[in-house]
């Protein structure tokens, strides 16, 4: 065996080194080492293999390869039948989350104070990010299309069209992804590790639509608003700057918000919000709910559901943009 490469190999009787020389194999999350620097429990990565490919008694032999050095790299495809095993338990778990509530009049309540929780209690923050953009929007482009050639309501048009496409619905939602989603998977995953959600599945109540649905309603309801709202002020910023800065005059910066508007702009924003707020509080409370072990698992499971629901917003921008402008 070349050096500096370490097989691994589900069945060995015995604990396998790492690479010599100090070299580490980068390995996934799910192995568990009881001496890094020295060996792997090979009974821990059988266990762990056996759950992965099939169960106990699997006769599939999986090879797992460290390569050291340079540029170390972990091959392990039963990761990617660990993410497919995500996004189905995912797909499954939301079927629960909207069925119809034991009881209408609670369910309503819930929405109503999920509205507060994850809409109003938004807005200042949202208000201010958007003011400063619109500024900032305003006195780059005024810097940069300092020519004869470009007129100066060009200024206005380019504010409005990258608040309208972008700014608001695409960057807002990042933002409530990271203020909104982290507390929903710290609430929900507190829940879960103080068996509150456990209590509540022995008295019969679909846990998951009672707790999880009327986020998913609220969030549907409130950030359409909130990013209206976040147009509304984008756009009063940069004009507020333009006056302050004297890069461009009130009815130049006006003419170029008015002067060849699209009314499908806002539209293709408000489609695109409803889209992100599902993926804003949907994957946080997934995270949140699956939940094990203690206050560290839920402050990780924090991080990641935000992580995850950044990464999803940006994947379903690219793909709305093609569809809704194509």
């Amino acid at each position: 065996m070349p050096s500096g490469i370490a097989l691994l190999k589900l069945g060995q009787s015995q604990p396998l080194p790492l690479p010599p020389l100090g070299l580490r194999c980068r390995l996934p999350p799910f192995f568990t080492a009881h001496d890094e620097s020295t060996a792997i429990s090979s009974k821990v990565i059988r266990r762990r293999g056996e759950r992965l490919m099939g169960g106990k008694g699997t006769t599939r032999q999986t090879a797992f390869y460290c390569l050291a050095g340079s540029g170390q790299k972990a091959y392990f495809w039963p990761q990617m039948f660990k993410l497919l095993t995500h996004i189905g338990r995912y797909l499954l778990w939301m079927g629960r989350v909207f069925r119809r509530p034991e009881k209408m009049r609670i369910f309503r309540q819930r929405i109503f104070d999920e509205v507060v929780a994850v809409g109003y209690n938004s807005v200042g923050l949202v208000a201010l990010v958007s003011l400063f953009m619109g500024a900032v929007l305003t006195i780059q482009l005024a810097y940069n299309l300092e020519s004869p050639l470009i007129p100066a309501y060009t200024v206005g048009l380019g504010v409005r069209d990258s608040i309208l496409l972008e700014f608001a619905p695409t960057i807002i939602s990042i933002i409530l992804a990271g203020k909104v989603g982290s507390s929903i998977a710290g609430e929900i995953g507190t829940m879960r590790v103080t068996d509150q959600i456990d209590a509540l599945d022995i008295m019969g109540v679909n846990s998951t639509g009672y707790l999880v649905g009327p986020k998913v309603i609220a969030a549907m309801i409130s950030n359409p608003i909130i990013v209206m709202i976040s147009m509304i002020l984008g756009i009063f910023g940069g004009w507020l700057a333009g006056i302050l800065t004297g890069e461009v005059a009130s009815s130049t910066y006006i003419y170029g918000i008015q002067y060849w508007f699209q009314p499908y702009y806002i539209t293709y924003a408000l489609i695109k919000t409803v889209v992100f707020a599902v993926v804003i509080t949907s994957i946080p409370a997934y995270f949140g709910y699956h939940t094990t072990g203690g206050a560290l698992e839920v402050g990780r499971a924090s991080t990641v559901s935000v992580v995850y629901s950044i990464v999803v917003i940006l994947i379903f921008n690219l793909l709305l943009t093609q569809m809704l402008l194509q």
